[in-house]
């Protein structure tokens, strides 16, 4: 059998890191995946999706992604069963991340994040100025190519 998802969504709240009694990082958090088509006449939807990380890779999303954040998610679809408050036998859906990568840009800031200073964003491209065809020298050529 196999079980794999990937996943590329943008974070709805901050995730926060916390650790079981035996000291095990864990973080549970959801991300916005918008559908690939949009209905006939409608607009495209987007499914909330609820992601759990454990140990190392939930410091590594805890430390680098917030809010509004791209982020993708590799890893295993996995239900769980639970009674709630009111004891009703409830099922979760979730997907236990085996790891979780940047998508955009550490300037990028949708949503989310801290705005980037401007001393800190990259200079601007070099302009330049059009050439003149006296810029170039002639090259003799003697029909011998070296290829």
């Amino acid at each position: 059998m196999y079980n794999k998802a990937v996943l590329v969504g943008r974070l709805t709240a901050d995730p926060e890191l916390k650790s079981t009694p035996n000291g095990i990082s864990v973080t549970s958090f959801s991300i916005a995946v918008s559908r690939a088509f949009a209905p006939k006449g409608g607009e495209r939807q987007t499914d909330f999706l609820d992601i759990v990380a454990w140990r190392q890779t939930a410091e590594f999303i805890c430390r680098y992604f917030t809010k509004g954040k791209a982020i993708l998610i590799e890893g295993a679809i996995q239900t769980r069963t639970y009674v709630d408050k009111n004891g009703q036998n409830r099922r979760a859906w979730e997907i236990v991340a085996d790891s979780a990568h940047f998508v955009e840009s550490k300037n990028a800031s949708v949503g989310g994040g801290a705005p980037v200073p401007n001393d800190a964003q990259a200079p601007p491209a070099p302009a330049y100025s059009s050439g003149s065809v006296d810029d170039f020298a002639d090259i003799d050529d003697d029909g011998d190519l070296p290829f």
